[in-house]
């Protein structure tokens, strides 16, 4: 399946066990936000704030829609994620549910090494920079905050642009990222998030063609330029609602650290180490995955 097919998809799952939620009946809907409610953010953020077209057919963009809040579907190192269901009250052919991605401040969060991965990287007003470099400003933490999640909506929009399998990004609003949910819902209602990587025990023909969709994704991410920076089995999906001749597909995600690998000194190095630890992940379960190999076919495609 081609990443631009629509799909009820986007990141996150708890990494010990896939994440569960029931959602609401579409007769339980208010025609006012109720509790965990709020009406859809969508006509509240501008053009530039809202994902690539042409959009997956999924969106829903109608004004009367309601986001329901439904639980938490991970926390994380710079954000939680929880899994949001936007949806016009009493129409189920408008509706979707997404992973809104909800970024901390920086006394909040655990990014400790914010320069190695922002090196060539700077915002363009000159109070804002130097209220980052102030990491005792309340404004400064916020600041970064939103800086760190406007770097993720604008890489996730062009590698989806660029056919990159990542989930799409809907829209951002602040330090909200509101992202496609990756996983499926059962006729009961019953919501699993897809597994990570790591979780799972692939045989060793789905285990290589697992490495080549890694292989062909990193490929995607590096001839924009970029290494994903902090990749892992962790946070990398096995998306089994359909692709790859229903094997499943990888979804990689968790891209705020995307690494610029020319403006960066840190550049090669940091796609080095991502091909280490997805290398490592894969010679475990038996296949013979070489990081330098891998490492000279993505970075060489950047160029």
């Amino acid at each position: 399946m081609h990443q631009h097919t629509p799909s009820l998809s986007t990141p996150s799952s708890s990494p010990f066990s896939p994440a569960a939620f029931v959602a609401p009946a579409d007769g339980d809907l208010p025609v006012e936000p109720g509790a965990d409610q709020r009406w859809s953010t969508w006509t509240s953020v501008t053009k530039g704030q809202r994902g690539p077209e042409p959009r997956p057919d999924w969106v829903v963009t109608a004004d009367a829609a309601l986001d329901t809040e439904l639980g938490v579907l991970k926390t994380g190192k710079e954000a939680d994620v929880f899994l949001v269901e936007r949806a016009v009250p009493g129409d189920p052919d408008r509706r979707s549910l997404l992973a809104a991605k909800r970024y901390r401040g920086r006394d909040h969060r655990q990014f400790h090494r914010d320069g190695e991965y922002t090196d060539g990287r700077r915002v363009r007003r000159t109070r804002d920079q130097r209220a980052i470099e102030d990491r005792k400003s309340s404004w400064g933490r916020a600041v970064a905050a939103t800086q760190w999640a406007d770097a993720e909506f604008l890489a996730l929009s062009q590698l989806w642009d660029a056919g990159a399998p990542v989930p799409y990004p809907v829209q951002i609003d602040g330090t909200e990222l509101l992202l496609e949910f990756v996983g499926h819902e059962a006729a009961d209602g019953a919501v699993e998030a897809a597994p990570r990587l790591a979780r799972t025990r692939p045989g060793p023909e789905l285990l290589a063609d697992w490495f080549e969709q890694l292989r062909a994704g990193m490929g995607v991410i590096a001839r924009l330029g970029w290494a994903h920076g902090d990749l892992s089995p962790y946070n990398i999906l096995v998306d089994s609602a359909g692709g790859a001749d229903d094997g499943g597909r990888l979804v990689i995600i968790d891209l705020p650290q995307v690494v610029d690998l020319v403006a960066n000194p840190f550049g090669a190095e940091l796609l080095h180490r991502d091909c280490r630890n997805v290398c490592t992940w894969f010679a475990s379960r038996g296949l013979d995955a070489d990081p330098d190999e891998l490492f000279a076919d993505v970075f060489a495609q950047a160029w």
